[in-house]
């Protein structure tokens, strides 16, 4: 029974996606702040629960990074919409998400199983996000931190996003290429 928990708390984090955007969008700055956070302190606790535990399956693989790609874009579309973000950097991450995933889909497709972890910069780049996210919402509902913070960490935020955008696009066509050349060498 406790071996499905990882994947209670993703659908957890899946349901957390619409009252958050809701309160983004009704002004309730602190409420979403505080449904984020939990949605997101909740995306290391299954990660760490299913690795420590041997807790992992085929369905958490899925749901995992569903959740977290359902979320962040959710909420950073609804932080742009409501003047919270600028809609470049919530374009910027957006675009990075659709790239890699259409690479991804493309590579099963032509190639076979995807078969590989997130890259550290992608870790990073995420955990920016979230931040940008928190800072956004904590700004609004509080007046702090400061401006010069929240630019810093949205700079940060687009270098990361572009670095491993890029990253995602050069593993893949090498490995495309690598298979390619296999198949050319028969």
């Amino acid at each position: 029974m406790l071996r499905h928990l990882p994947n209670a708390i993703c659908l957890a984090r899946i349901a957390l996606t619409v009252p958050s955007v809701l309160a983004i969008d009704r002004g309730e700055h602190g409420l979403a702040l505080g449904l984020f956070a939990v949605a997101a302190i909740s995306d290391g606790l299954d990660g760490y629960l299913a690795k420590r535990n041997g807790w992992t399956s085929a369905l958490g693989r899925f749901l995992d990074p569903l959740a977290d790609k359902l979320l962040l874009v959710s909420v950073f579309l609804a932080c742009a919409w409501n003047g919270l973000l600028p809609v470049w950097l919530a374009a910027a991450a957006i675009a990075r998400d659709l790239l890699i995933g259409g690479g991804a889909l493309v590579y099963r497709l032509w190639f076979g199983p995807v078969n590989g972890h997130p890259i550290v910069l992608s870790k990073v780049n995420t955990a920016l996000q979230i931040a940008v996210v928190v800072v956004a919402l904590l700004a609004a509902s509080v007046g702090w931190p400061p401006a010069w913070l929240q630019q810093s960490l949205a700079v940060a935020m687009l270098a990361t996003t572009a670095a491993s955008g890029a990253a995602y696009v050069t593993i893949f066509f090498r490995r495309a290429w690598t298979i390619l050349g296999s198949a050319a060498a028969r």
